[in-house]
């Protein structure tokens, strides 16, 4: 049996650093931005259809996708960037179920994550059988968003384009509070890890 696990979370809640604890127990994970980067390598239907719909002035001279132009021009307006996941996340979407598909032919019990930032958006809760939200108090938010090099107008800007708090944390199935250091991390993982094992085993 595998259980299928969806973690998310805000921008600089610290998901990926929780993925890595999370494989470091011995989870099978998945990044949906690692997907995103494959999807959009020359070749590929993401590039397709990026390329289709933006023109050849958002390419690299190697001919990759320049992800800064495209998000300069994708991502202006709520409007563009809704647009810009309509057309991206059907084609991440079968590329997760695919790679989840695969593990459900192996033997053993295991515990397959996803880690996307707009899981819940694309109707994740019907994907996964758990859900799981790293949650972090707003100020702490956006001082790791600053801290990464964001300018404070530009990280309350990306942060009110998501998913409000309240309302993600209603679909959590298991939340882990990442406020603190890496030590709570840890042992916030390790507590949420526990429980997967129980329901995997239910």
């Amino acid at each position: 049996m595998i259980l299928r696990t969806g973690l998310t979370g805000g921008i600089a809640s610290g998901k990926s650093t929780i993925a890595r604890m999370f494989a470091d127990l011995g989870c099978i994970t998945v990044d949906a931005d690692q997907i995103v980067a494959r999807l959009y390598q020359p070749g590929q239907a993401g590039h397709d259809a990026i390329v289709r719909t933006y023109g050849s002035g958002i390419l690299l001279p190697d001919g990759t996708i320049d992800r800064r132009k495209l998000a300069d021009v994708a991502l202006a307006t709520d409007e563009s960037a809704k647009a810009l996941n309509a057309l991206i996340h059907p084609l991440v979407v079968a590329e997760e179920v695919r790679m989840m598909d695969e593990e459900t032919r192996g033997d053993g019990d295991r515990i397959v994550m996803v880690e996307a930032t707009l899981l819940i958006e694309a109707g994740g809760k019907d994907r996964y059988d758990r859900i799981i939200v790293v949650d972090v108090d707003p100020e702490t938010q956006l001082a790791r968003a600053i801290a990464r090099g964001m300018t404070r107008e530009d990280a309350e800007r990306r942060i009110a384009r998501q998913m409000p708090r309240e309302e993600r944390l209603r679909y959590a199935d298991y939340v882990i509070d990442n406020s603190g250091d890496l030590r709570a991390a840890e042992a916030e993982t390790r507590r949420v890890f526990g429980l997967l094992l129980r329901d995997l085993r239910l």
